[in-house]
């Protein structure tokens, strides 16, 4: 049988694990890497930053945590030599192409009349689609232009990197009037400690936003600087910022949504009669659930002094995973006052800082800093050459490009985009759609119609919409059907999807990555 030929695009997490999945089922694959390194985000994090998720849940189920490490929140240089080491235990850096930076993507063989035409996935469901087309990758390195001939492309490429989503303003009231300093968050991270911590040194600094960036960027300027040169925070949109993984006497969150039992209190697409009645039955438990996790955070935490409780409740951030964990002693410098929180829905820009909508007064600043997130959606279209593919992901936060399984475009052949979709359990989700891909790639299954994958995204987008509507995230995480996800994958590859021994282990305790350890294609 021919070999063929795989590209995965990006050294981040996903690439990484991709690439050993490939390695472990015959295939050797190309990895292209624009930086010059391994991990993604992970090599380009906050001083500060550590995981957000806990060990037992952000590890390689065939490469777990060393003994060294006791913290369930390792900071990120912990987070990266563990990373490294799997890639050197593993020998993924035979693969990889560092510095290689992908200009385009561009699919050839077949016409564009053809493929629409198509009934299945590819022309005939199956990962290679018969050899009637190949993708040409064209990459940059070292200032000269190279093509690559592949016959499958992993998309590797994430959400939070990249491409910097930066606000935009009417004329006269954006960072040209502003005779300080702007830039992103992401530019802040590549400065490294040092030079951030320099840069904002002895500066009035102005963050804008209240997610982990934001509340991490604020906490080094408060440790640098004190009460004497506050950061102000502007935050358009309050968020469940929470101070640890726990909620009343150390009981773990995960207990109450990263479980089976969690999972029949919410509706889920393709339910039947029953499991819909259930859910609706169930639905108090679920309100019940969330407001003893919000009196919990609200007693622990200043944060309804400060107006910071959000509007929406708690067990709707769990379902799209939009809640995050805050710096250490973050209300603590809220309260000595080196860190300012305003709330304002819009702001503009002046000579001297920023004017928060309705206010007269200018906040004075000499540097602010966007900490607004990434236009994951625009760097995923920007790859395709064709207009014809670059429609088919022309997405947004608010509607997510469309994916089966979290995984393929119905429309785009071999081709997987792995990673892009969020998860409450990122890494050993991302191990497990990986599996699923290169099942699929070895003749494991074939994929249904398009029509009937387009129908099961439309069911799933629905359902996600009745938990998500208003949440900043969008509907591109479903965290309250994390099991449920699963189960999916490992039916489609035919392994058993009750991963635990005991009828209460299986709907009380959360899915862990050494339940799916011996899943493999």
């Amino acid at each position: 049988m021919e070999k063929k030929r795989v590209a995965v695009i990006g050294a981040g997490v996903s690439g990484l694990i991709t690439c050993k999945q490939l390695l472990d089922q015959g295939f050797n694959p190309v990895v292209f890497e624009s930086d010059s390194d391994i991990g993604g985000v992970w090599g380009h994090t906050l001083g500060s930053t550590r995981l957000q998720s806990l060990t037992i849940v952000y590890q390689f189920s065939d490469f777990p945590w060393p003994d060294s490490i006791t913290d369930t929140r390792p900071h990120n240089s912990q987070v990266m030599e563990y990373i490294r080491s799997y890639a050197s235990h593993f020998g993924l850096f035979r693969c990889i192409k560092f510095k290689h930076r992908v200009v385009s993507i561009e699919y050839i063989g077949t016409d564009e009349e053809k493929m629409v035409a198509w009934e299945s996935w590819a022309g005939n469901g199956e990962a290679f689609g018969g050899g009637q087309g190949v993708w040409l990758i064209t990459v940059e390195h070292e200032g000269s232009i190279e093509t690559y001939q592949m016959d499958f492309v992993i998309l590797c490429i994430g959400q939070h990197s990249g491409l910097p989503n930066i606000p935009k303003f009417q004329e006269g009231k954006g960072p040209e009037v502003f005779q300080g300093q702007v830039l992103h968050s992401m530019d802040y991270s590549n400065m490294g400690p040092k030079k951030a911590a320099e840069l904002v040194k002895n500066k009035l600094v102005s963050v804008v936003g209240f997610h982990k960036s934001a509340t991490d960027i604020a906490a080094e300027c408060a440790n640098v600087n004190g009460s004497k040169l506050p950061c102000t925070m502007i935050i358009r949109s309050k968020a469940w910022n929470i101070p640890n993984h726990t909620v009343w006497f150390g009981i773990p969150i995960a207990l109450f949504y990263l479980n089976r039992f969690a999972e029949l209190l919410i509706h889920k697409p393709g339910e039947g009669v029953l499991l819909w009645l259930l859910a609706t039955v169930l639905t108090p438990l679920g309100w019940l659930f969330s407001k003893f996790c919000e009196s919990y955070f609200k007693f622990c935490t200043p944060m309804k002094k400060y107006g910071m409780v959000p509007d929406h409740s708690f067990f709707r951030a769990t379902l799209s995973y939009a809640f995050t964990l805050l710096p250490e002693k973050f209300y603590d410098k809220v309260e000595e006052g080196s860190i300012i929180l305003k709330k304002a829905k819009t702001f503009s820009f002046c000579k001297d800082g920023v004017i928060p909508q309705g206010e007269d007064l200018p906040i004075k600043s000499d540097l602010v800093i966007f900490a607004t997130g990434f236009k994951a959606e625009q760097k995923l279209k920007d790859i395709f050459k064709s207009s014809f593919f670059q429609s088919f992901v022309d997405g947004s936060r608010d509607s997510p490009i469309p994916l089966y399984r979290e995984c393929i475009h119905p429309r785009i052949p071999q081709l997987a985009i792995i990673g892009y979709c969020e998860s409450a359990a990122g890494l050993f989700t991302t191990e497990l759609r990986s599996k699923w891909v290169i099942h699929f790639m070895k003749g494991g299954f074939k994929l249904p119609s398009i029509a009937s994958m387009e129908n099961h995204m439309r069911e799933k987008e629905s359902s996600m919409r009745r938990y998500s509507r208003g949440m900043s995230r969008g509907p591109s995480c479903f965290g309250g059907a994390h099991t449920w996800y699963n189960d999916q994958v490992c039916r489609d590859m035919g392994y058993n999807p009750k991963r635990k021994k005991g009828f209460l282990a299986e709907w009380l305790i959360p899915s862990l990555p050494a339940d799916y350890v011996d899943v493999t294609p």
